[in-house]
């Protein structure tokens, strides 16, 4: 495991050789209408591939900056590039993202089918091979028996597993989750860290979590970008060296426990900074 405090984002750079970041953030920072201060001076990049976490205090702004990077809200200062997007028919970056709230979102009246289907028919896609991608994405999130299942016959992972479909149905470069499990039981949470783990690895995305949660983040990670409270600045970028796929084993492993300790004294450092 390597630590790094007060990161640089050409630091981090340096890590990837010559490849271009997918997105890069230069001095964001976000002041509400209210006068708060949410975000201060940060500098990030992600690069093809990587999984890292956001981690940080509640308020911090991990969700400020998530909202920030999928083009729900601009930045008061600083600027987020995307040096390797395509470009529409005025230059401008395509964010190719998939977003997944806190909560499913899930339309109540819509079938699990209907739900994941919504990104492409706003595409403008054709019904069927619409309904063909969105089977195939519940499938992959190992709901293909509950397609035409309403979210009031669904558990709570269920729902998330439909939200979850519902981001890659797109099948983005880039994959935000804004702490979609901190509402789940251990057990199912734990089967969802798996589940994902298995997605991203064969899709190859780019993952941007953001969680609170220490063990979770080391469990999920190459990269966890540590955040102080308010205003949110990013105070260490911890690297989990630790090779996937990763399992139980690695949960009970003193290279996990090590890790924990490392990323929680960080994560101290952060809430008193």
């Amino acid at each position: 495991m390597t630590t790094t405090a007060s990161p640089s984002a050409p630091a981090n750079a340096a890590r990837h050789g010559a490849a271009r970041p997918l997105v890069e953030l230069r001095g964001v920072g976000k002041r509400y209408s209210s006068g708060t201060l949410a975000v201060a001076g940060v500098d990030l990049d992600l690069f093809g591939g990587e999984f890292v976490s956001l981690l940080g205090p509640s308020g911090c702004g991990k969700s400020t900056v998530l909202r920030m990077i999928a083009g729900l809200g601009e930045p008061s200062v600083g600027r987020i590039d995307w040096p390797a997007a395509k470009r529409d028919r005025r230059g401008q970056p395509v964010r190719d993202v998939g977003f997944v709230f806190q909560e499913p979102t899930l339309m109540p009246w819509a079938t699990a089918l209907q739900n994941v289907m919504l990104p492409l028919r706003l595409e403008k896609m054709a019904s069927r091979e619409a309904a063909d991608r969105a089977a195939a994405a519940l499938q992959a999130v190992g709901l293909d028996a509950f397609l035409r299942a309403y979210p009031r016959e669904l558990s709570g992972g269920m729902k998330m597993r439909v939200s979850i479909a519902r981001a890659l149905v797109t099948e983005p470069r880039i994959l935000l989750l804004d702490e979609p499990f901190a509402a789940l039981d251990e057990i199912t949470r734990h089967k969802l860290n798996d589940d994902l783990l298995a997605l991203w690895s064969k899709a190859a995305f780019t993952v941007l979590f953001v969680t609170h949660s220490v063990f979770e983040s080391v469990y999920l990670s190459q990269r966890i970008v540590v955040m102080a409270a308010r205003p949110g600045r990013i105070l260490a970028d911890v690297a989990i060296d630790a090779p996937f796929p990763r399992d139980t084993a690695f949960r009970t492993s003193v290279e996990y426990a090590e890790a924990c300790k490392i990323v929680s004294a960080r994560l101290a450092e952060a809430i008193t900074a």
